[in-house]
């Protein structure tokens, strides 16, 4: 029920797709924008490490691209879209923190490469997106070229690899720059030459550098492109 003194209720809805490499703070912002306007939130690189996650669990051989395909379509995974406490769940399993270990990190540019698994998965980012009331904000890869080519926003974040590394050893406790640097350059070069989907600035996003900015001030720079957007519909 809409609530007269609410204008994040009233307001038009709108699909925000937000992309970048790793250590952007494509989350972070993401999250935020999203509560501060009232949009529901999707993590959808959450999604392919839960895949990965539930593939490793079944022993499922991950060198093997006809394995992995194979069993694209059977764990059920469920995304909780509130942005103070997104959720993912795999087979009823709260798997919000096993799919941040190494091992799934290591091998999930493998398993998302996959054209089964990006397909299975880009239709399940789609009926959510579709499902979002009051609009959402969606955070990936390749959400404005390929999920979503008609969002009504799209954004590429981008920072120098000295900065991303940087921010991403400060979530990763005691690891080594140089280390997180090399891992972060290897991922966006599998990211960007996989032949499904790959990483990739939409030809219409608004491209936003963030190695010079705050957190604060990449979120206030995102709301206003978001409010400007919401505005004109």
């Amino acid at each position: 029920m809409e609530t007269a003194g609410n204008a994040a209720n009233t307001a038009p809805a709108v699909i925000v797709a937000i992309d970048g490499p790793s250590g952007t703070g494509k989350s972070s912002t993401s999250k935020a924008v999203a509560a501060q306007l009232g949009l529901s939130y999707l993590d959808t690189g959450a999604q392919y490490r839960a895949i990965t996650w539930w593939m490793v669990d079944q022993g499922i051989d991950l060198t093997d691209p006809s394995a992995i395909a194979a069993v694209a379509g059977k764990a059920d995974i469920v995304s909780g879209t509130d942005p103070a406490a997104p959720t993912i769940t795999v087979d009823g399993t709260d798997v919000s923190g096993p799919i941040r270990t190494q091992e799934v990190t290591s091998k999930v540019s493998a398993v998302s490469a996959v054209p089964e698994v990006r397909t299975r998965i880009t239709e399940l980012q789609r009926s959510i997106a579709s499902g979002a009331e009051r609009g959402i904000v969606v955070e990936g890869r390749d959400i404005g070229t390929t999920v979503l080519p008609d969002a009504d926003l799209k954004i590429f974040l981008t920072a120098s690899p000295e900065a991303r590394a940087a921010r991403r050893s400060g979530e990763l406790k005691g690891s080594d720059i140089n280390a997180t640097k090399e891992a972060l350059i290897k991922r966006d070069a599998a990211d960007s030459g996989r032949k499904t989907s790959p990483l990739a600035k939409a030809g219409d996003a608004v491209e936003v550098d963030t190695t010079e900015l705050t957190l604060q001030q990449v979120i206030e720079c995102v709301v206003t492109l978001v409010e400007e957007k919401r505005a004109a519909k």
